[in-house]
């Protein structure tokens, strides 16, 4: 009972503060942007939930339970990513678009190709917010035993309130509040993990370090696992793909006041989310130490490492503390898709809805946004609940769609800003490539293969088919774009980037 005191407290924390800011959406402008008037701190605060997730709360202990650190590698690459584009990509975003990241793309390739960024963009995290959510309230069930149905929708209803009602504003304020309580919540869970077993943190780290527990995997240059070069590279396109082509990072970008500004704020996000994922991985580490150390066994039911953590939560944390824990988990999970809705909502109004209806008022434009936010709230929760009663093959089938559906848009953003000759019709004969090539690595990757072609079997570890549908599209493009249907005939090209990027 105190667990779920604490738990419904915060909820109604975050409704409280997300209602504070609804009669400022008066405005598309305010609903999206918030006039560009949010503290560096605070949009830093804001991307480090894009960020970090209730997925954040299970993978990485579960990784690091299960294995070593290398789950972390790709965490690194935020901050090279952030070295090599934030200088030059957040002044040119702030420069070149209203709202929507994609606005750019029709200026280069036409109008197709934005529709096709923009409806990748959407079913990617449309997917993603109803598997969040589904993770959550699995994690909520095996710490309480509480109705997964009942946690999902009880969770949900609160985080479609405030981010249908205050907009940006209310989702910035609220990621603010998660930021403390997220690491109230690992700081309480790390202090029971390192303290409890016989011989204390001394122990743990001992223990941890001579079973190579902090290893960041295999130095090879083998790509068919999961070695330290497939994770470099994954993230490096994973974190490109985010801070040039995601409309979550991009609309970050305009909340700050000046470009120095954005700037800040974009670094204090990926700095601090390098350290939060690397307390995640100590806890699971922890937990493996404190069950080596004490001997004591996980019961029958427990077989997979990600339920060891919350396992552990359950029977060793005092009613209070456990809340806590609760709160911060279902706040992480609120305040992602909280942003995701948002940036959904913009998505839909900016790249769908207004170039078809042009004449449309701001007033209708902000009505709508505000049921796109209801309806794909609504949408992630019956998504949620759905997943939660699928098999494993239906999962991840899910899974294989949103691959397919999204792929390739850091390569369609290089080919924008270095080939500056390319067209529409090489951009889409790259598109159609990237999505033949991710979708034949999907269906016959890993030994569950849903096509099984033998020799001609994707023969990398998963985490390279993305990199795959990037790298094609922009070769593809490239190549046809040196083909007279493929670039522009005009007497000058189209710029790709302004004068001084260029």
């Amino acid at each position: 009972m105190l667990d779920l005191l604490v738990l419904l407290a915060y909820l109604f924390l975050l409704a409280w503060v997300g209602s504070r800011f609804a009669r400022r959406q008066t405005s598309t402008e305010n609903y999206f942007v918030a006039k560009r008037s949010v503290p560096p701190w605070a949009m830093g605060f804001s991307l480090l939930a894009t960020l970090v997730s209730s997925v954040t709360f299970v993978a990485y202990p579960g990784s690091s339970y299960a294995g070593n650190w290398s789950l972390l590698v790709p965490g690194f690459l935020v901050v090279v990513v952030l070295l090599l584009v934030g200088h030059w990509i957040i002044p040119f975003y702030r420069r070149e678009i209203g709202v929507s990241a994609y606005e750019y793309f029709q200026r280069r390739f036409g109008r197709k190709v934005r529709l096709y960024a923009s409806l990748a963009f959407s079913i990617a995290h449309f997917s993603k917010m109803g598997f969040v959510f589904y993770l959550m309230a699995l994690t909520v069930n095996s710490v309480t035993s509480w109705n997964i149905d009942a946690v999902i929708l009880g969770v949900s209803c609160v985080m479609i309130f405030y981010a249908l009602r205050g907009g940006i504003e209310a989702v910035i304020w609220t990621d603010v509040i998660q930021g403390f309580v997220m690491a109230a919540g690992v700081f309480v869970c790390l202090g029971y993990l390192l303290w409890l077993p016989p011989g204390g943190p001394s122990a743990v780290f001992a223990i941890a370090a001579a079973n190579n527990k902090f290893s960041l995997g295999e130095l090879s240059w083998s790509f068919r696992t999961a070695t330290i070069p497939v994770l470099i590279i994954y993230g490096f396109f994973w974190y490109f793909q985010r801070y040039t082509a995601d409309q979550t990072v991009v609309q970050r970008y305009l909340l700050a006041s000046s470009d120095k500004a954005a700037l800040k704020g974009v670094a204090t996000g990926a700095l601090f989310a390098v350290p939060i994922w690397a307390l995640f991985m100590l806890v699971g580490t922890a937990t493996w130490a404190y069950f080596q150390l004490t001997g004591e066994r996980l019961p029958p039911t427990i077989t997979k490492p990600d339920q060891a953590f919350p396992y552990f939560l359950a029977s060793h944390l005092p009613p209070g503390l456990t809340g806590l824990f609760l709160a911060a988990i279902s706040g992480a999970a609120m305040t992602m898709v909280a942003s995701d809705l948002n940036s959904l909502s913009a998505v839909v109004i900016q790249d769908f809805y207004k170039p078809f209806r042009p004449n449309s008022t701001d007033h209708q434009r902000l009505r709508l946004a505000k049921l796109a936010v209801a309806i794909g709230g609504i949408g992630a929760a019956i998504t949620a609940i759905l997943i939660a009663r699928a098999q494993g093959n239906a999962l991840s089938m899910w899974f294989a769609v949103s691959a397919i559906a999204s792929g390739g848009l850091a390569g369609l953003f290089l080919l924008a800003v270095i080939c500056p000759k390319a067209n529409s019709r090489a951009a889409l004969t790259g598109i159609a490539f990237s999505l033949l090539v991710t979708a034949w690595a999907t269906l016959t990757q890993g030994p569950k293969r849903f096509v099984n072609l033998g020799d001609w079997n994707f023969p990398w570890d998963n985490l390279m088919i993305g990199v795959v549908g990037h790298v094609s599209l922009f070769a593809v493009a490239f190549l046809a774009a040196q083909l007279p249907f493929g670039r522009h005939t005009t007497a000058e090209p189209q710029a790709a980037l302004s004068p001084e990027l260029n």
